[in-house]
């Protein structure tokens, strides 16, 4: 199994501006795509994290047209979450889309009650496993981050990713919370956060940032700089540390309902 290659983009968000989101994130990835086989972009960033979805959201085709042309374009896969209208509904929705145009979809489980995101948007009820270049991935949206039971390794999964708009405010659960889903899953565990103020005047401090299997720290960026994260992953080492304590075989059993 060789390295996956990933790399996360931390930045700030024009506020409810997808145009000039999906320019400025396409001209990242035309500088990093050539080093990479994912790249990893913050929750709702084609807008930030808004609850206008009435005058903002976008038609799922509208996303997939702009994921297709990225990921064809420069031979990468791409994931991140949008804002985006199917029907009379809205969902808080994460694409993950292959260089061949193959694509995932994951609709946030857990909606911010805080924000009244659950008046907004619906909720997903399926989790989404994404096989790529031989690994298993579990893409989840922020909020997921706080409720372990959902992100529980029963599938024997490789990678967790959690894009988000996670506060300044509480960002040292976002801290304690990434490494303990690395630890409790034996997963390698990315977690990428926007930095910069939105439009409802709360500030975002990055802590973008990777952990191995064990909870050893991969990668962090210094707080509210944008940055593109490159790092590989190893999957021998993983299988190996997995083997040898085999913490995933003692898991208790039961149902979540």
């Amino acid at each position: 199994m060789e390295d996956l290659s990933l790399a996360y983009v931390q930045t700030e968000l024009y506020w409810e501006q997808a145009e000039q989101n999906r320019n400025h994130f396409e001209e990242l990835i035309a500088k990093h795509a050539a080093k990479t086989d994912i790249i990893i972009l913050p929750e709702m960033f084609t807008t930030g994290f808004s609850m206008q979805a009435e005058v903002n959201a976008e038609d799922f085709e509208t996303h997939l047209r702009w994921f297709n042309k990225i990921t064809s374009t420069y031979n990468v896969a791409v994931t991140g979450s949008v804002m985006c209208k199917v029907g009379h509904q809205f969902y808080n929705r994460l694409i993950f889309m292959k260089p061949n145009g193959d694509y995932s979809t994951y609709d946030k489980h857990h909606l911010f009650s805080l924000a009244n995101e659950q008046n907004v948007y619906s909720a997903g009820h399926n989790i989404c496993m994404v096989n790529y270049k031989g690994w298993k991935i579990c893409p989840l949206i922020c909020y997921d981050l706080r409720f372990p039971v959902w992100s529980r390794n029963t599938q024997a999964y490789d990678v967790l990713i959690y894009v988000a708009n996670w506060p300044e405010k509480r960002i040292l659960a976002w801290d304690a919370l990434l490494k303990a889903r690395a630890i409790e899953n034996m997963s390698y565990c990315i977690g990428v956060n926007r930095i910069g103020k939105d439009g409802n005047g709360v500030n975002y401090v990055g802590h973008s940032a990777a952990y191995d299997y064990l909870g050893q720290v991969l990668s962090k960026h210094h707080p509210e700089a944008e940055n593109v994260t490159h790092l590989k992953l190893n999957y021998e080492s993983q299988q190996n540390a997995r083997q040898k304590f085999a913490f995933l075989n003692d898991r208790d059993h039961f149902t979540l309902n």
